[in-house]
């Protein structure tokens, strides 16, 4: 069974296959790249159920479009800058031989029978009334850059004693089934922050959070430990349980 992540991120799509492998079931993980890239969303609902929703129905109605031949992924060699590579080749590889490689019959049952999900997440700080929430990953501006982003919480918390250093990460899922229907399911993870970044692990605000009952931050612990945890590790094991009765079926 395919399903489709809303969104551009690989390293967000891999973390999702390793969840999806360790659960047992039989799911190829494919990124938004693999159906020509992610559709553009504005993020403004100011929940992350909302822009969980809004992403996930984008892409959804993007799969619809290519497999009722409404849309069709661009050619590679078309998305090519005259210097070569760019973002539009690198979207473009991913398409040649994600979903479900060749022509156009196979592809649009691909499409069509595939599932989406959309997660959205972010650290909420407690001494920051639960910034940068929501705003996570554009916390540093709108570029969207994750060493940026670290930074600049870092910087803010720099005053903020030990005992007030408190926060969680959230991880909202939403699956959307072939034929439309959406779930909703959700992770928490409770912790601190470091003083500083520490570990090379992970990616986003990793190497700042402790999570609670530990003393190691996330880019500390690893990948493999970090799923059993994570916010995003709780709301996928809530995932994988309805959907193992969906891949059974």
């Amino acid at each position: 069974m395919k399903l489709f992540l809303a969104s551009g991120n690989a390293h967000k799509a891999r973390e999702f296959q390793s969840l999806a492998s360790a659960s047992g079931l039989p799911l190829e993980i494919l990124s938004a790249s693999a159906a020509g890239g992610m559709p553009p969303v504005e993020e403004d609902t100011g929940t992350f159920t909302g822009n969980a929703r809004k992403k996930a129905r984008a892409l959804r109605e993007k799969l619809d479009a290519l497999a009722a031949g409404k849309s069709r992924i661009p050619n590679p060699e078309s998305q090519k800058s005259p210097g070569g590579g760019g973002a539009g080749g690198a979207d473009s590889g991913n398409a040649g031989g994600g979903a479900a490689g060749g022509g156009g019959a196979t592809d649009a049952a691909a499409f069509a029978n595939a599932w989406v999900m959309a997660d959205d997440s972010g650290i909420c700080v407690d001494a920051l009334g639960g910034a940068p929430g929501v705003e996570s990953a554009y916390y540093a501006g709108p570029q969207g850059d994750p060493a940026a982003n670290l930074a600049r919480l870092a910087a803010a918390m720099r005053g903020v004693p030990d005992g007030g250093r408190g926060a969680h990460y959230i991880c909202v899922l939403h699956l959307i089934a072939p034929g439309g229907a959406g779930h909703v399911f959700e992770g928490r993870c409770d912790g601190r922050l470091a003083r500083a970044p520490r570990g090379a692990g992970g990616f986003g605000y990793d190497p700042l959070f402790i999570p609670a009952g530990h003393d190691r931050t996330l880019g500390e612990l690893g990948d493999a430990f970090k799923n059993q945890l994570s916010h995003r590790g709780r709301a996928w094991a809530a995932a994988a349980a309805f959907l193992a009765t969906r891949c059974a079926s």
